[in-house]
């Protein structure tokens, strides 16, 4: 197996910004952000994953961005603000952003979180630096343009706005910034602010010897700004509505498959501009991020594809993608292929000639009995990011709790087996929560390359603590918050437990 070149072994916690606490109803890029690295210095964990930093759109996801250069300026800090002088405590302390800290009220952000940065930006002298800013980022005034759109037609997706807006045009976009300069100039400043504070972040990050690693979504939302402006990168018809659509086909956990209903790429087309759309997306990806991972990778291989308008996945077909024409020349950067799911020999080769590391689920591997399956821990190597869960998956925890009594003696057996082959103590009474740091601990001792564990994990925390259930529309869906106190009372107790694994297991 090829090495991983840009990593050393070691252990990283997953947890996005939007999950950080504060009063103002989502994470943001301020104070908690910075003393979580602080926590993970202190705990000799170096890395932060995170999920895409995209404005979310339809369904709250971080995976339907509007942009996939138009960053989320609910992430923008109300106190930092406070400090530069552009809001005052009134401006911002009593509005009612949600009043669970512990879950994030996206309507409620929505109403309100932009009314109080409209108030900001009223108080920002633009100077040199601004206009620069505003000169020199296309990506950032195609999304400030786009957003200008958004508001005259009431948020309402592209493709039902009035018929003047409805197609683009470079007369209708100079008209657009002329005439509304002001909001268009709002939504620059929301990109200008946002980077300003998350490159002061991710420097404090690499100063404490934590790296960030970034997401890259492989798909878009139709209603996008690179979907309106640029739709002969996508299968649409002449009158730029999809011809079909993305998802996965059925399987053993869906007869229905599941229909993401994202826009495919024209990928003849982007082959013949020599893929410039993607080689620009992923180098600004690694200027955010010291390294990236990028959403099912499946995707580059064979795509599954469904007709529009289809109400499941059932008709779906694969097509052939991209495959190694396009990472060919990308060979040495630092990626982490999302390889999760259903892999055919096509697939499998193209993660032989691409080299990069994939991923491993460490549950996935302890109800099976087989000893020499890649599954079972003991069988991973250095080529892997293993996890405890994933953003997508059940909490370990959850995970645990939901086993029936007959493979949860399954799973105790063969979790049991992991640990004596690690060397790791066990007792089958463990209970469910002291149960997750004995399978923390054992992710950690795997001869993976990196060991990941959720915030969720770290803390022992059930269903409540699901991320996300794909393929479902829910109030629940990317709305988890850590719990402050909680998190407080028990740092210290954390930062002993993952230091001593780090040392234990040389992470």
């Amino acid at each position: 197996m090829v090495e991983v070149n840009f990593m050393n072994r070691s252990s990283g916690v997953l947890m996005h910004i939007s999950s950080l606490p504060n009063s103002y109803g989502i994470g943001s890029l301020g104070k908690e952000a910075y003393k979580f690295i602080d926590f993970l210095n202190a705990a000799k964990v170096t890395l932060w994953q995170i999920l895409p930093l995209n404005l979310t759109s339809y369904g709250d996801s971080p995976y339907q961005s509007v942009s996939n250069y138009g960053y989320n300026y609910y992430f923008i800090d109300l106190d930092l603000l406070k400090d530069k002088g552009l809001l005052k405590a009134e401006d911002y302390q009593n509005i009612d952003f949600g009043n669970n800290e512990e879950r994030i009220n996206y309507k409620k952000i929505f109403d309100n979180r932009v009314l109080v940065l409209k108030k900001a930006f009223k108080n920002f002298q633009r100077d040199k630096d601004f206009y620069n800013f505003l000169k020199s980022n296309e990506n950032s005034r195609d999304f400030a343009f786009f957003m200008v759109l958004k508001e005259l037609n009431n948020y309402k997706c592209w493709a039902e706005w009035d018929e003047k807006y409805s197609h683009y045009s470079k007369e209708l976009e100079e008209e657009i910034i002329s005439k509304y300069k002001d909001l268009f100039e709002f939504y620059i400043w929301t990109q200008y602010e946002f980077l300003k504070e998350y490159f002061d972040l991710k420097k404090y990050a690499n100063s404490k010897n934590v790296k960030i690693m970034g997401d890259i979504p492989i798909y878009l939302a139709y209603d996008s700004v690179e979907c309106y402006k640029y739709p002969q990168m996508f299968q649409f018809d002449k009158n730029h509505k999809p011809t079909r659509v993305a998802g996965c086909p059925p399987d053993c956990f869906s007869e229905d498959g599941q229909l993401w209903g994202n826009p495919l790429y024209n990928w003849d087309y982007l082959k013949r501009t020599n893929y410039k759309w993607w080689n620009d997306r992923i180098n600004n990806a690694l200027k955010l991020y010291d390294l990236v991972r990028i959403d099912h990778f499946r995707g580059f291989s064979a795509y599954f594809s469904i007709p529009y308008g289809d109400k499941t996945a059932r008709n779906g077909s694969w097509v052939k993608g991209p495959g190694f024409d396009l990472f060919k020349d990308k060979l040495d950067l630092p990626i982490v292929a999302e390889d999760l799911g259903f892999m055919d020999e096509d697939f499998i080769n193209l993660m032989k000639l691409v080299k990069y590391p994939g991923m491993k689920i460490i549950t996935q591997g302890l109800m099976n009995q087989n000893e020499n399956d890649s599954w079972r821990p003991r069988n991973y190597d250095e080529h892997y990011f293993s996890y405890t869960s994933t953003h997508d998956s059940e909490t370990t925890r959850q995970y645990i709790d939901e086993l029936s009594s007959t493979n949860k003696q399954i799973f105790i057996n063969v979790l049991s087996s992991e640990c004596a082959f690690f060397n790791i103590d066990f007792n089958e009474n463990l209970s469910n929560y002291d149960l997750t740091y004995k399978i923390i601990e054992l992710n950690y001792a795997t001869n993976s390359i990196v060991a990941m564990t959720p915030i969720q994990d770290l803390l022992s925390i059930g269903k409540e603590g699901r991320m996300n259930l794909p393929s479902t529309l829910s109030t629940n869906n990317w709305s988890y918050r850590l719990d402050k106190n909680l998190f407080e009372n028990r740092k210290d107790e954390l930062i002993k437990f993952l230091s001593n694994l780090v040392s234990k297991y040389h992470r």
